[in-house]
């Protein structure tokens, strides 16, 4: 492991996957741990997160990410939109080895970061994408679809309307509940469900939105 990884780092991560109701494999954890190692380590070169204080990134990155996969459901292709640094898209890649998960980024410096990870990791499942959302044009839908801090709820689907369909859930993290947000989605948009997320060891609200195309 590396040395930029510590055992608190380790204990928090198990302690908290637990809390959230998450089964962390031995070797999804070693994953999880080497993905956060190359992150403390390449931002400090490539400024991938706003958050420069390791110590804050196993509940502010990986639990983070974590905490969605209860709403994931069976899809089996998903995009994770203005991934950065990779998230949740990276952790999502070492839950689910089955699963297609594609992570698009407009920024090169993320996108090469990303790439790096998926070669050390050994991740065969996870597809990083170069490109600006609205330009991308996928070879067929995505049964779903992810954004983390990306836009606002309006411009996250207007955006991403064409990389899905009737079948499609679009799914928005966020910090405060954006109510006005949801007053501005496009017409052909609607809520599906909404959920108030606890993650260990995260000052502030989290919620997690749920979209659907209206048919």
């Amino acid at each position: 492991m590396s040395s930029m990884v510590t055992e608190q780092h380790r204990k928090e991560l198990s302690t908290g996957a637990r809390q959230l109701g998450v089964e962390l494999s031995e070797s999804q954890r070693e994953q999880l741990l080497a993905y956060l190692a190359l992150l403390i380590k390449w931002n400090k070169a490539y400024n991938l997160t706003a958050v420069r204080n390791p110590d804050e990134m196993v509940s502010r990155h990986l639990l983070d990410s974590l905490s969605i996969l209860p709403h994931l459901g069976d899809a089996q292709r998903w995009l994770d939109v203005g991934s950065g640094g990779g998230m949740p898209g990276i952790p999502l890649a070492i839950m689910f080895p089955e699963k297609y998960i594609a992570t698009l980024d407009s920024n090169g410096k993320k996108t090469r970061f990303q790439t790096q990870v998926k070669l050390e990791l050994g991740l065969a499942n996870l597809h990083v994408i170069h490109s600006r959302a609205e330009t991308f044009i996928p070879e067929q839908p995505f049964a779903g679809i992810v954004s983390r801090a990306f836009s606002s709820l309006h411009d996250f689907a207007h955006w991403t309307r064409h990389l899905g369909d009737r079948d499609t859930h679009w799914l928005a993290m966020k910090g405060l509940h954006p109510a006005d947000e949801l007053v501005a989605l496009p017409a052909d948009f609607h809520l599906d469900s909404e959920h108030a997320l606890a993650v260990p060891g995260c000052q502030g609200q989290r919620h997690l939105l749920i979209l659907r195309r209206t048919a």
